[in-house]
């Protein structure tokens, strides 16, 4: 066996004409460069082809160069195993560290392991095992992998660097760590230059203030601005905002949700629902539209109402909330039923407010007036103010209406049913009685103050609580003249029959 070995630096010069002056002479590949080593064995009876370099030992292949502590070059093979003190740099930006490499000069693939560090201007990435490609400029590591980059650390269990893009693609438990949240998902895309993660599978975003869940979307670190999509829900202290699609700018607390919208407030039983919602959280307000619908959770049974446009927001007490309500108002409950063309709701005091052409359906009262407000308790309804030109419709026959006007009245409830309705002033009633369900008259009468009594939702009886100017009629002897009192009207055309009647457009004649 021959064995020779040169030392020192001063063989740079014969190293780059025995290795690389033959890698001019019209090679394809690219062939690895000796730039320098302080010893370099040949022992051609072990392999002819390895050459062992130690100390200081410097390669250079096409645009990177590498450093190491030693290494075996196998020329024919355009290969390298490197030891100890790794180190490849390409350009100004590109850095590479590790305990061992193994380098493809054909395939430009370099294997490190061991401690591996991968720094990329602003972004550093550490990790046990990493493949890179310079001819690609990608690496992929897969046993897990660290990131830093500015203010957030990331990791996964594996996860490729294109540094190019400067784009991190990471996979199975991917995780992003922010001073203000924390970012976790299933697949995950990361621009370093930008900043922004971009969501490709479950995913969750964390903060003191809020939690963010969606299967598709991005997040920028830097603005705080994102946009999520498939199954985007925003969920803060005992509120929900869902949609098909979110918007949300964490920096001023601005929210936005298309299609399909739920804004759910479990501590007021209410959900909000529509396809366009705009969410602000300090001050808390929402607007929503196009198909707007507000739900309040009653203990037996829910109140549906619809209009063009809903509103909500806290007032300056930070514990009453607001509800405003715009345009062809419309209510169903099993029973009550109501159309008006603005609403206003107060939490503090669970007070519903219906103004401009308010009508309301009890069973078979028709009841109108210039505003209608609704008191609730527990979830239901206990009384009901009805103010100015207050009026009763209730049908019992084809073309015979019992009716019931006056100044101001009030409706009670019992376990959610209408019992009792007194009118204060001006009161007018014309009412037909019946024996056995058959109508045998019709009473026509002034008084000023009035109470009607009900029983599963029909007038049972009228009580007059002063001297009433009454006149009691045969049926046949009624003048037409006085069949219908002053300001009637017969608006069973615009009653909502079901929950989904509401969003049927109509208005009051």
């Amino acid at each position: 066996a021959i064995n020779k070995m040169y030392k020192g630096k001063s063989f740079r010069f014969f190293l780059c004409c025995i290795f690389v002056v033959p890698g001019l002479l019209g090679q394809q590949t690219a062939r690895i460069e000796i730039i320098n080593t302080n010893s370099l064995e040949f022992n051609k009876q072990a392999n002819a082809d390895a050459k062992k370099l130690i100390g200081d030992v410097e390669f250079r292949h096409e645009s990177a160069v590498m450093f190491c502590d030693s290494a075996y070059f196998y020329t024919s093979q355009n290969k390298i195993d490197a030891f100890g003190h790794i180190a490849i740099h390409q350009g100004d930006t590109l850095h590479l560290y590790g305990d061992k490499l193994m380098y493809d000069g054909n395939q430009r693939l370099a294997q490190i392991r061991g401690k591996v560090k991968l720094v990329d201007n602003e972004t550093v990435l550490s990790t046990e095992n990493l493949d890179y490609n310079i001819a690609q400029d990608v690496g992929y590591y897969f046993n897990g992998g660290n990131i830093v980059n500015k203010d957030n650390k990331l990791k996964s269990l594996e996860g490729y660097y294109y540094t190019k893009l400067k784009m991190f693609h990471f996979k199975k438990n991917v995780e992003i760590v922010n001073p203000k949240y924390v970012i976790k998902s299933d697949t995950l895309k990361y621009n370093t230059v930008k900043r922004t993660a971009f969501f490709f599978g479950p995913s969750t975003i964390t903060s003191d203030e809020n939690s963010i869940y969606c299967e598709n979307g991005w997040y920028n670190t830097i603005t705080n601005k994102s946009q999520f999509s498939k199954n985007s829900k925003l969920i803060g202290t005992k509120r929900l905002l869902k949609g098909d699609s979110l918007y949300y700018e964490r920096n001023i607390g601005l929210g936005k949700a298309y299609g399909n919208i739920f804004l759910i407030d479990s501590a007021r039983n209410i959900i909000l629902t529509g396809n366009y919602a705009l969410y602000k959280e300090n001050p808390e307000y929402a607007f929503i539209t196009d198909r707007a619908t507000l739900i309040y959770i009653g203990k037996t049974d829910s109140l549906f109402l619809h209009a063009d446009t809903l509103e909500a927001f806290t007032d300056t007490s930070k514990i009453n909330k607001i509800v405003r309500a715009y345009r062809e108002v419309r209510i169903f409950k099993p029973d009550l039923q109501g159309i008006c063309d603005s609403m206003s709701f107060s939490t503090v005091d669970s007070v519903l407010k219906m103004f401009y052409e308010p009508v309301l359906w009890s069973g078979a009262n028709q009841i109108s007036a210039d505003e209608i407000n609704m008191y609730l308790a527990n979830s239901q309804i206990s009384t009901i103010d009805f103010t100015a030109n207050c009026f009763i419709v209730s049908k019992e026959d084809t073309d015979k209406f019992s009716q019931v006007k006056g100044k101001n009245m009030k409706g009670y409830f019992k376990n959610n049913q209408l019992v009792k309705l007194s009118i204060k002033g001006n009161g007018q009633t014309l009412y037909y009685g019946k024996d056995k369900e058959k109508i045998v008259g019709v009473n026509r009468a002034d008084c000023s103050n009035i109470d009607i009594i009900l029983e599963n939702r029909k007038i049972k009886k009228i009580l007059f609580l002063v001297q009433p100017d009454a006149t009691l009629f045969p049926i046949e002897k009624l003048p037409a003249e006085q069949k219908l009192l002053k300001g009637y009207k017969w608006l069973e055309s615009l009653q909502p029959k079901n929950k989904e009647d509401i969003y049927r457009k109509t208005k009051v004649k």
